[in-house]
């Protein structure tokens, strides 16, 4: 259902974009129509055997599937732009000597957009940082410095060497535990033998600790988690531990299929946190659905992590997924409970972002008690 969504979509795109690129005078003067309509009818028949194939396959696969999933992108932003200008001109109806033109200009700062957004998705993430105080951290774990990352999307994009580029930013921050908040994987397995190598590289005294997200779930589940487990971290699926003494570490297996089937997507944290809790709690859980993060607040988690939404990645989709989560990225206070949301650090289907880029979170905890010894930095 959703290739043949997309199959529809990304036609629709495409010879939309084809039609009023047309228009284009230089175009239309050096190119006869049937070239170019059979041109345009070439490239979209490689764009529905690359939707075919699917991206996800860590062969010679990944790239028709990948030129199609960006392609689609690349058309979204370029329909966009064009969009303004037919809107502009009434689809011709009007300004008819200056419609071409702004067609042009359209199509001009379309490319410079798909163009941009490339960068962002392929350029080192950023790193974001946020001071948060927990009402329940003790004093003596004030400063302590974390590091989530979430969205990595490991797979025919990104593969162990990316993620070494990745650990060695987390390492120049020196936090004291790493992480890793679901969708570690595009879908299947990394399939690396380097991967536990680069992942045994991180430096957090308190550990690298992990949960799944939905992606881990569309391939071998099992397969990937011992990928990670082999190169140290260790994985919270509905489970908690004491991270340090006053601080507790809880993380909640994906709720993604309990969201898809309608289901109580709430008992996985019941069971975990069956009551109110006066320990400093930082709650792991890859989807911010609303009624998970009022229930968190209301159980007196301090501090919840979570990713899924990638900030929207391709304006103006952030609106759209901000009906779904209305926190959609960053810092967020609800009631006692600090949320933070991340971006994510890799993206998915098209490799575009626009606007904001991928990001690693630097978190340092604050406590609302008497200040004490910074600890574990």
């Amino acid at each position: 259902m959703f290739s043949i969504i997309l199959n529809v979509i990304g036609t629709l795109l495409h010879f939309y974009v084809a039609g009023r690129l047309y228009k284009i005078r230089p175009i239309r003067d050096r190119i006869a129509a049937p070239a170019w309509w059979l041109g345009a009818g070439f490239i979209w028949l490689l764009y529905i055997a690359g939707i075919q194939i699917g991206d996800e396959a860590l062969d010679w696969r990944w790239w028709p599937g990948q030129f199609a999933m960006t392609w689609i992108g690349i058309q979204f932003v370029m329909a966009l732009c064009l969009l303004v200008a037919d809107l502009v001109t009434g689809f011709g109806l009007w300004w008819r000597n200056w419609a071409p033109r702004l067609i042009a200009v359209a199509a001009v700062a379309g490319v410079a957009l798909s163009t941009f957004g490339v960068y962002q998705a392929m350029r080192a993430p950023s790193v974001v940082e946020h001071e948060l105080v927990l009402k329940n951290l003790p004093a003596a774990l004030d400063g302590t410095v974390l590091v989530a990352v979430t969205d990595l999307h490991l797979g025919a994009q990104r593969r162990s060497a990316w993620m070494g580029q990745r650990v060695d930013q987390i390492n120049q921050i020196a936090p004291a535990a790493v992480f890793m908040v679901g969708d570690q994987v595009e879908d299947n397995p990394v399939g690396e033998a380097e991967l536990a190598t680069v992942l045994r590289r991180l430096k957090a005294p308190l550990g690298v600790w992990a949960v799944t997200g939905n992606h881990e779930f569309y391939g071998a589940v099992n397969t990937t988690i011992a990928e990670f487990e082999a190169g140290g971290v260790r994985w919270l699926r509905d489970s908690k531990v004491e991270l340090a003494p006053g601080l507790m570490l809880a993380g909640l297996d994906d709720i993604g299929r309990a969201m898809r089937n309608g289901g109580n997507y709430t008992d996985g944290l019941d069971e975990l946190l069956p009551g109110p809790t006066n320990t400093a709690t930082i709650l792991l859980s890859h989807i911010p659905a609303p009624s998970l993060v009022e229930n968190a607040a209301a159980k007196g988690v301090d501090l919840m992590l979570s990713g899924h939404t990638h900030g929207g990645q391709i304006w103006p989709f952030n609106y759209l997924v901000q009906r779904e989560f209305p926190h959609l990225a960053g810092a967020h206070q609800v009631g006692d409970m600090a949320l933070v949301i991340s971006r994510g650090a890799g993206s998915w289907g098209p490799r575009m972002r626009l606007w904001q880029p991928g990001e690693i979170l630097k978190l340092t905890l604050r406590s609302a008690q008497k200040p004490g010894q910074i600890a574990m930095n």
